[in-house]
């Protein structure tokens, strides 16, 4: 085999980016202390950042910054710092989530490579298409995609130049990655901001089947997948595992090295994956990538099985027995410790010692001899000195003009002067020009680029209109309602279609006033399916809440707006989809509050939503809830449990609080919060931003709540539309079960 697998490992801190490049990884991702999605890491601040460039680097290895969160309108001067910030620092990418980094990025800092994130939820080849045209050069594929999806999504984005990386080993969401709000909810900690909690770690009352621990997933570990991936044309091989240290880093990365080496010397595996048990794991599993769904896939705890495994493994029975294994293990782990602390021990990732040395003799050029201990670099005027007519170059002057070489990359340590005859003089721009070229040489022979100002854009217009209505069904029976309101209306469609049906299309026809609502999630043939409805019904617009479907709709030309699942939180990403994907407008992320959407600024002839009603989605998962609550007697999900399935039930937290699990006849499984979102706040702080105020009719996820009378909700939300200094006690009475807490929280 003779083409590169990258190994990508997690460097959460300092001592773990060493360990990773002493292990073999060919790449290392990092965080610094904002914007990353790993909050809870060590992480690293701009100097060791810059110092475990440098150290990389020296071993072949690159480094990824992880830029992989929302972001918010008030932090983009901060954002445009720090981009000024990195792109000279030799960073190899920047691994991002949010749709307004990619568009300032594209414009203004082109020469840094974007990497899509997880977060992206990279699923379906439209996606692919989509994140090429706003600039992505690699895509973190969905960890819950198979082999087969894998490679044909591998193959699409080889056609764009695009490289594909997929999770190998640690730890599992269960839930579709970007698309999860549980801890936004429940604790205002976002996972899309890095403050996960980790709701699907958590316990919960026993289920019917017997379960305490219903979310938990076993570990990924592809280990033994390699050949297969290595099929599937894979560019990178991603370990997780920033919230770990360096112990656990370098066991696993030099343990899959290991694996790579000896796929790629002879063809064949290495039979044991020992090491990678003596490590933080909760067992493995490698379902998602074989496409076996089952149960099996789940563990009873979410901490450290090592001990177990080593316990098992060994058919340790007795105190005494177990008491031995434990000490094993115990010595074992201080073994590899011992090795990573001797490996990484003369590491240094301390800023380069730089001298600069100054020559000056009459009628020659002037020389600045720049020294490190690894180069030396000289730079000469282009004109010779000639005796000072007036103004000289002095010492002063020089180590003035020069001082900025103490930087976050070099240490200046001297100014040598002693081949240096004063009374002579060059132009000043001779100097300007020296220390420009300077700066190219010992920023490794690459130009350095100036500081680059973002434009502020425009301010909004107020809108003088009063806004509208729109509405979201899901039942053809629910389309009468357009003979009792003016609202627009929308019309959700499944996630899962059977393959061939007519079903949607004809509902879509048949009533050409409702305007189609996809999903998020839409993998493989369902994906194709959807498509296939945009061009049979060739509808005049659409909502989108994927992005594969948002690309399909730009090619054909017809209107789109961008959901509220795109959680948009910031007015570039409006820039990146009206200039890239001619999107027609965009719900603005319900996990932001009042201060932080006040300030997002509108593109040109582009519309602004908000939902202001519907049922709080946490999470939705390829994954089945059921097997490990009600039960289920089938071992493994199949094809046929997404088309007919709908099953509902619920779970109870340690809390007492208790969370609807819905499984609608072609959807994935999901959970939502006991509340419904109700925010009429919105329309009376933002009634001149928004042009549309939303409400979803759908009754999907609202568990046992009532179902509410749908005309008289619609009149009432008119009426407050209509006159926002009314009383909305009616509307809080008919949803008795509410809450906008996100919207007071925010992110």
């Amino acid at each position: 085999m003779s083409r590169k697998i990258e190994l990508l490992a997690p460097g959460g801190d300092i001592e773990a980016v060493k360990a990773a490049v002493v292990a073999g990884a060919n790449a290392v991702y990092c965080g610094l202390d904002a914007f990353n999605a790993r909050n809870r890491a060590s992480n690293l601040s701009l100097d060791e950042l810059r110092g475990a460039i440098r150290l990389a680097h020296e071993y072949s290895c690159e480094i990824f910054l992880t830029l992989n969160v929302v972001i918010l309108e008030h932090e983009i001067p901060v954002l445009v710092r720090l981009l000024n910030q990195i792109v000279n620092s030799g960073v190899d990418g920047i691994i991002v989530q949010d749709l307004g980094v990619f568009n300032i990025v594209k414009k203004h800092f082109p020469t840094l490579n974007i990497h899509a994130s997880t977060q992206m939820t990279t699923h379906n080849e439209g996606q692919i298409l989509f994140l090429s045209k706003i600039g992505a050069t690699r895509v973190n594929l969905a960890r819950e995609l198979n082999l087969s999806e894998i490679k044909s999504l591998t193959a699409r984005a080889h056609e764009h130049d695009m490289l594909t990386e997929v999770f190998v080993h640690g730890a599992l969401c269960i839930a579709f990655s970007g698309q999860c709000y549980s801890s936004s909810v429940s604790v205002g900690n976002s996972g899309n901001r890095g403050r996960c909690s980790q709701a699907c770690r958590d316990e919960y009352e026993e289920t019917a089947a017997g379960n305490k621990y219903p979310l938990n997933l076993k570990d990924n570990s592809a280990y033994f997948d390699l050949p297969e991936l290595v099929d599937a044309q894979v560019d990178s091989l991603k370990v997780e595992g920033r919230i770990k240290g360096a112990h656990y880093v370098y066991t696993v990365i030099d343990t899959w090295r290991r694996q790579i080496n000896s796929f790629i010397d002879s063809g064949k595996l290495v039979g044991d994956d020992s090491n990678l048990h003596k490590v933080f794991n909760r067992s493995f599993t490698n379902s998602f990538l074989k496409g076996e769904l089952s149960k099996d896939m789940f563990i009873d705890s979410p901490r450290d099985y090592s001990a177990k495994h080593a316990i098992d493994s060994k058919g340790a029975t007795t105190e005494a027995q177990i008491d031995d294994v434990r000490q094993e293990l115990h010595h074992e782990r201080k073994a590899l410790g011992a090795t990573l602390a001797d490996k990484i021990k003369d590491l240094n990732t301390d800023k380069v010692e730089l001298a600069l040395s100054f020559t000056a003799q009459l009628g020659e050029p002037l020389m600045i001899t720049a020294i490190t201990k690894d180069c030396t670099s000289v730079v000469r005027s282009s004109v010779n000195l000639a005796p000072a007519g007036g103004a000289s170059i002095t010492k002063q002057v020089l180590e003035t003009r020069f001082k900025s070489f103490n930087n976050g990359n070099y240490a200046l340590t001297a100014f040598d002067f002693s081949q240096f005859n004063e009374l002579l003089s060059v132009p000043f721009k001779e100097l300007t020009a020296m220390k420009k070229q300077l700066a190219f040489l010992l920023n490794g022979s690459a130009l350095v680029l100036p500081q680059v100002e973002v434009p502020k854009l425009p301010r909004n217009k107020k809108i003088e209109v009063t806004p509208k209505l729109s509405l979201l069904i899901s039942d053809e029976k629910d389309a009468q309602l357009c003979h009792t309101t003016d609202a627009d209306i929308y019309f959700k469609l499944p996630e899962s279609f059977k393959k061939g049906c007519t079903k949607y299309s004809d509902i879509l026809l048949r009533n050409p006033h409702l305007i189609p609502w996809f999903p998020a999630v839409l993998i493989g043939k369902d994906y194709l399916e959807a498509i296939n409805i945009l061009e049979v019904v060739k509808p005049a617009v659409i909502v989108s809440n994927n992005t594969g479907v948002a690309y399909k709709a730009f090619e054909m030309g017809i209107d789109w707006i961008a959901g509220p699942l795109l959680n948009t939180t910031n007015s570039h990403a409006l820039v990146t989809l009206k200039e890239e994907l001619n999107c027609a407008g965009a719900f603005i992320s319900n996990e932001i509050n009042q201060g932080q959407i006040k300030n997002i600024k509108r593109p040109d002839d582009f519309k602004l939503m908000y939902s202001i009603y519907h049922p709080i989605l946490l999470m939705t998962s390829r994954q089945c809830f059921f097997q490990r609550t009600v039960g289920c007697s089938k071992p493994s999900i199949d094809e046929n449990c997404m088309l007919t399935c709908e099953k509902a039930t619920t779970i109870t937290n340690m809390k007492g609080i208790s969370f609807a699990i819905d499984k609608q006849k072609g959807g994935y499984p999901s959970i939502y919060n006991d509340e419904q979102f109700l925010n009429l706040d919105v329309v009376r702080d933002f009634s001149g931003l928004f042009d549309e105020f939303f409400v979803d009719l759908t009754d999907i996820g609202s568990g046992s709540k009532e179902k509410l009378d749908k005309i008289a909700l619609i009149g009432e939300f008119e009426k407050f539309l209509t006159d926002v200094e009314q009383s909305k006690n009616t509307l809080d009475q008919m949803v008795a079960i509410s809450t906008h807490a996100q919207y007071q929280q925010g992110l």
